[in-house]
């Protein structure tokens, strides 16, 4: 219930920023030059011309999977609906959730995202998997070497990564490793996962991905530094691991048997939620390293003021957000006995 809230409430929000921007989407559509009834049609045809209050319950409407719609056959081709109870000309219904269609290319916001997400998810994958596979083996050495050089430099580096904008990281790791010295990395300043040839195959190309993965990743991996130092510092302090060492343990016995998997908790909320925010944060990132997915889609959409895939993007994110956070409360459970579900 609480993850149904959060979503509605995303929805909402972005309804009200998306319709207050200045701009007009049936211009967007008509062209400027387009006479006014035709105007008028396109805004009434998109529904457009209701107050803005219809336009929100008609979208929620759209979207919610129980809904009510005029029973007729135009309706059932476009929804796809199983009627439930019949209430004169209207229904209740159950059907998929509609996302509606692009303004401007008029495909359904579904097929868009499914054509796009692949390239995100991928991404955003990567990047988690670069930022833990680097910040928890930092963070442990940091942590054992407490105070020393070595961990004063760790925390540095950590602050910088969490302090640069990740749109400046990226414009910076493309001129110098994608242009400057392409010659010596064999990298591209831009480029997809997939890049297709003359042919028309398709060809992994997975040297595109390494840039946008490094700036993508390097925020949430100076977290995850931070985090598994503090949360080693502060189990290696506990009366448990000085019994161990007493006892003779090995050192190493001692920090991957006892302390780490006590001190992953923060680290694995993390990691999980962050897997779910670099699907967003993916956006700026995959515009400047022209990487096809799902940011640069809605970028797009946002400038040419195509509504549904914005919104579409908005509640797939969201979603994605929600479901790694229920996640994550399992997955406590299940890695720490003093956590139990109820």
């Amino acid at each position: 219930m609480y993850g149904f809230l959060v979503l509605m409430g995303a929805v909402v929000v972005v309804f009200f920023i998306f319709n207050v921007l200045p701009g007009d989407p049936v211009n967007m559509m008509a062209g400027q030059r387009t006479d006014i009834a035709t105007r008028e049609a396109i805004a009434k045809e998109l529904g457009l011309d209701l107050p803005l209050h219809q336009q929100l319950f008609h979208y929620v409407n759209d979207l919610s999977p129980l809904s009510f719609h005029k029973d007729n056959e135009t309706n059932a081709k476009k929804y796809n609906y199983n009627k439930l109870i019949r209430m004169g000309e209207t229904a209740m219904v159950w059907k998929s959730p509609y996302l509606r269609r692009s303004f401007q290319s008029n495909k359904p916001v579904s097929e868009i995202i499914i054509e796009n997400v692949e390239g995100t998810f991928w991404l955003a994958l990567a990047a988690i998997t670069f930022a833990t596979l680097i910040g928890i083996p930092l963070g442990i050495w940091a942590s054992l070497k407490q105070n020393s050089t070595l961990d004063h430099s760790i925390l540095s580096f950590s602050v910088i990564g969490i302090s640069m904008p990740s749109f400046v990281f990226g414009a910076l790791m493309a001129m110098i490793f994608g242009d400057l010295l392409a010659d010596y990395t064999g990298l591209n300043a831009s480029g997809t996962l997939w890049e297709t040839d003359i042919f028309g195959e398709h060809h992994l190309q997975l040297k595109n991905l390494i840039l946008p993965m490094i700036t993508l990743g390097l925020g949430p991996m100076a977290i995850i530094v931070q985090l598994t130092r503090s949360s080693m510092l502060e189990v290696l302090s506990q009366e448990y691991i000085r019994t161990a060492r007493a006892k003779g343990l090995d050192g190493y016995v001692i920090i991957l048997k006892h302390a780490l998997k006590n001190a992953l908790n923060p680290v694995i909320t993390a990691v999980s939620g962050w897997l779910a925010s670099l699907m967003a944060g993916a956006f700026f990132v995959e515009s400047i390293f022209g990487w096809k997915g799902l940011g640069a889609v809605t970028i797009h959409a946002v400038m040419n003021l195509d509504f549904p895939v914005v919104m579409g993007a908005t509640i797939f994110v969201a979603t994605v957000f929600i479901f790694m956070n229920i996640f994550v409360d399992i997955l406590y459970a299940l890695i720490d006995p003093r956590v139990r579900l109820k």
